[in-house]
C-alpha cells in the first residue's frame, strides 16, 4: 500500500511534464487514486472526510492573507517607475567603476526584493532598463543576462517574501505535527515572522557574494565589463544627493513594514497591509496611482492569488491521499534509516529539491514536497527557522536552473534578438554555485541564519 503512495507521486509529476495545470494536476491525480485505492482496498475513504476542515482552515488562516497584500504592493511599486530611478542613479555611481553597472544592478536587485518581492517584476524590469546599457557598454552578454536574472530572484530570500510567507505556514504546521508526533502536546510554534528575521543575514551574505563574484570577475577579466564613462557634468556629491534622494522612498517602506514585524508591532499580515498602502502611496507621490494602473495591479494581484490558493486546495487533496497511502510513514522510514543520520536525511532532502527545482516551479515544491519532509526532518531536532533558510535558499534555485528557470523565461521575453537562450543558461551557472555556496555556509554555520532570530524573540 506505501508503494502506491509513490506510484501516486511519479504519476502527478508526469502529468506536471506534460503541462497541465498544477492545481488540477494535484487535486485530479489523488482522487483517481484514492478511487482505484477504494476499489482494492488499499485506501480508507475516511481521509477525504478530512478535506472541508482542511479547505475551512485555508479560508480562516490569517497569515495566508499576507500573501495577495504583499503582491499587490510589489505590483504596485513595479508600477510606480521606482527602479528606473534607482537604477539610473546607482549606475551613475558605480558606472565609473570595472563591473560597476553590475554591481548597481545586484544593489538595485536587492532593494527590489525588500520591497517587491515578486521575481517576474523585478527580471522583466531590470531586464528593460539595465540589459540594453550593459550591452551597449560591452558587457559580455553572459555576464549581463547573468546578473539580471539572479538580482531578480534575490526576492525569494531578502523578506518580505512570499517564498517565506508559504513557507513559514506549512513549517509551522509541520513542526506542530512533528512534536505531537514526539508526544509534546505543547507545541512550540514557528512563524512567518522567525523565518523574515532568520532570512536578514542569509540575503545579505548572499547579496555580498554576487559582488564579491563581480568584483573578481572585473579584475581577472575586465574586457567582459568594462567601466562607463565618468558624466563630466555631474561631481560625486550631487550623485550621492540623488541616490540617496531615490532610496528613501523604497528604504522608508521597508524599514515601515520589516521593522514593524521585528519589533513586534505588526504580525505579517497587518504589515502586508501597511506596505500596500505605503506602495500606493509611493504611487501617489510619482504621479502613478491613476484608475488604470490601480485596475492593472488589481487584476494582477488576484491572477497571482488565485493561482497560489488554488495550488494550495490540490496540494491540500493530494497530501491526504498520499498520507491515506501510508507515504508520510514510508517517507520516515526511508529517511531514518539512512546512513550518517540527520546529515545524511537533511542532503537528501535538499538534493531531491534542488533537482525538482528544474521542472517544477517553487510553490509545487512548497505545497507537496515540504509538508511530507518537514515533519520527519524536525522531529530528528532540526531547527524549523534554518530548515526554512535552507529550503528558501533551494527554491531560490529553482527560477534560475534550466530548462524551466522561470526568471529565465521573463528575460528572454525581454531580452534583444540577438542575445542567444543558451547565453542566458550559461550566464546563469556561476550564480547558481553561489546559491549552492551560500547553503553550504549556512549548513555548516546554522547561526548565520538563527542567530538573529534568538536575539530577537
Amino acid at each position: 500500500m506505501e508503494w502506491m503512495a509513490f506510484a501516486l507521486f511519479a504519476v502527478a509529476f508526469i502529468f506536471l511534464l506534460s503541462g497541465y495545470p498544477v492545481a488540477f494536476t494535484l487535486g485530479g491525480t489523488a482522487l483517481l487514486f484514492s478511487a482505484i485505492g477504494s476499489i482494492s482496498g488499499s485506501f480508507d475513504s475516511v481521509f477525504l472526510e478530512a478535506l472541508p476542515n482542511r479547505l475551512y482552515g485555508i479560508m480562516i488562516n490569517k497569515i495566508l492573507i499576507a500573501v495577495p497584500l504583499f503582491v499587490f504592493m510589489g505590483v504596485m511599486l513595479e508600477r510606480s517607475k521606482i527602479a528606473d530611478d534607482l537604477l539610473n542613479t546607482m549606475s551613475r555611481l558605480f558606472g565609473p567603476l570595472r563591473g560597476g553597472m553590475g554591481i548597481s544592478v545586484t544593489l538595485v536587485g536587492m532593494l527590489l526584493a525588500a520591497s517587491t518581492g515578486i521575481v517576474g517584476a523585478t527580471v522583466v524590469t531590470m531586464g528593460l532598463l539595465s540589459l540594453p546599457t550593459m550591452l551597449k557598454r560591452g558587457y559580455q552578454p553572459e555576464v549581463a543576462t547573468g546578473l539580471i536574472c539572479a538580482s531578480g530572484t534575490l526576492g525569494q530570500i531578502i523578506p518580505p517574501s512570499i517564498v517565506l510567507v508559504l513557507l513559514g505556514d506549512v513549517l509551522s504546521s509541520a513542526y506542530q505535527q512533528a512534536q505531537l508526533d514526539m508526544g509534546i502536546f505543547s507545541p512550540e510554534t514557528v512563524s512567518v515572522g522567525d523565518l523574515f528575521v532568520g532570512a536578514l543575514i542569509p540575503g545579505i551574505m548572499l547579496v555580498a557574494l554576487y559582488i564579491l563574484y563581480i568584483a573578481v570577475l572585473a579584475w581577472l577579466k575586465p574586457a567582459t565589463m568594462p567601466a562607463m564613462p565618468k558624466d563630466a557634468h555631474a561631481d560625486s556629491v550631487h550623485i550621492l544627493e540623488d541616490v540617496i534622494v531615490s532610496m528613501l522612498p523604497p528604504l522608508g517602506l521597508i524599514v515601515a513594514v520589516l521593522g514593524s514585524i521585528i519589533v513586534g508591532l505588526a504580525t505579517p499580515t497587518e504589515a502586508a497591509g501597511l506596505g500596500a498602502v505605503g506602495a500606493m502611496l509611493l504611487a501617489a507621490m510619482k504621479k502613478q496611482l491613476t484608475v488604470k494602473n490601480l485596475r492593472e495591479v488589481v487584476t494582477s494581484t488576484t491572477r497571482v492569488s488565485s493561482m497560489v490558493f488554488m495550488i494550495l486546495i490540490g496540494a491540500s487533496l493530494f497530501s491526504l491521499v498520499f498520507r491515506g497511502f501510508g507515504g508520510d510513514d514510508l517517507v520516515h522510514e526511508l529517511l531514518s534509516s539512512l546512513p550518517g543520520g540527520v546529515f545524511a536525511a537533511v542532503f537528501v532532502v535538499m538534493l531531491v529539491m534542488f533537482l525538482l527545482g528544474f521542472v517544477l516551479d517553487f510553490i509545487e515544491i512548497t505545497f507537496v514536497v515540504v509538508p511530507i519532509v518537514g515533519p520527519v526532518l524536525l522531529a530528528m531536532g532540526v531547527d524549523p527557522v534554518w530548515l526554512g533558510i535552507m529550503i528558501a535558499i533551494n527554491l531560490q534555485t529553482s527560477f534560475l536552473t534550466p530548462p524551466f528557470g522561470f526568471a529565465l523565461f521573463y528575460l528572454r521575453g525581454v531580452a534583444p534578438s540577438e542575445i542567444r537562450t543558451s547565453q542566458i543558461y550559461k550566464g546563469v551557472v556561476p550564480f547558481i554555485a553561489i546559491q549552492l555556496l551560500a547553503m553550504a555556509l549556512i549548513a555548516w554555520w546554522p547561526a548565520i541564519a538563527t542567530w538573529l532570530p534568538g536575539k530577537i524573540s
